[in-house]
């Protein structure tokens, strides 16, 4: 996994210097900003601790504290007085067409980097790795995919976690209740599906799981189980053609990296952050910082 992992990071540093030597434009998100004195931040209001709704009803998480850093930092670029930040909710369905619309500058929450997304957006370096697990009740029997059958899945519509738990269904032929997998808008309708017993299981990132079972009522009712059967690595989305924004964002968690100051962000919603999730951060992740921590 590790040496997928470094190959992975290389090839895709290598496609994106390729396409910026040859594509390379300035875009309007920058423009806009300047022009606005504001930048406006889509977010999630569940993916607990990365994009999520704080106590105070404001967004708040480990994506929304990267990009807060990426807003200081066009601000410095542009030479503005002051930049507003105007932050817009969405859902798995809603983030792409949002972006593209221009609704919002910029996706801070949990989006995984897939070669199909990035036909219709960009993606800054990759700031977070998890993959696919199933949230279950402890006296659930349940432990991993395979143990699905006669049993309810649930997943968020237009997911990575939907279509590769479909991927384990269907080649190793489990018969799940319902003949299909329950699908819904967001993590909070998942959970209450959970906490209502119209499901048995929900498919999602780790990470998302143990988010929702720290902020969850009663978390030791609740256990993450299976090996992971997808790989998903996470990145802030932009809209295309906007290369002087993409540098910029690239450029600011580089040096995130390089100060130390990712790793105490890292710290404050992870280690055990405000829900408890104490999620330390993997090998993995740590790798993924040191090869992107390009020099200057």
């Amino acid at each position: 996994m590790m040496k997928r992992l470094a190959a992975a990071i290389v090839i895709a540093a290598l496609v994106g210097a390729l396409q910026g030597a040859a594509l390379a434009q300035d875009g309007p998100v920058m423009r806009r900003i300047a022009e606005t004195k504001t930048i406006t931040i889509g977010h999630r209001d569940a993916s607990v601790p990365l994009s999520y709704l704080g106590p105070d009803g404001k967004a708040q998480g480990y994506s929304i504290d990267i990009c807060l850093k990426i807003a200081d930092a066009a601000k410095e670029e542009l030479k503005l007085d002051k930049l507003d930040i105007k932050y817009v909710p969405l859902t798995p369905q809603t983030r792409i067409p949002l972006l593209t619309a221009g609704t919002v500058d910029i996706i801070c929450e949990s989006s995984t980097h897939t070669l199909g997304r990035s036909r219709q957006v960009s993606f800054l370096h990759t700031t977070f790795l998890t993959g696919s697990k199933l949230l279950v009740r402890k006296t659930s029997g349940i432990k991993k995919i395979d143990d699905m059958t006669d049993k309810a899945l649930v997943a968020v519509l237009g997911t990575t976690n939907e279509k590769a738990a479909q991927v384990e269904i269907d080649s190793k032929k489990i018969k799940i209740k319902g003949g299909e997998i329950v699908k819904v808008k967001d993590h909070s309708q998942a959970m209450l599906n959970l906490e209502q017993g119209r499901a048995d299981a929900y498919v999602s990132d780790d990470v998302v799981l143990y988010g929702l079972r720290s902020a969850s009522k009663n978390p030791d009712e609740w256990e993450i189980v299976g090996p992971y059967f997808s790989y998903d690595p996470y990145g802030m989305m932009l809209p295309r053609n906007n290369d002087d924004f993409r540098l910029l964002g690239n450029a600011t968690i580089t040096k995130l990296i390089r100060s130390g100051e990712m790793r105490a962000i890292y710290k404050k919603w992870f280690e055990p952050g405000p829900t408890n999730i104490n999620y330390p951060m993997s090998d993995r992740l740590r790798e993924n910082f040191e090869l992107i921590a390009l020099p200057d």
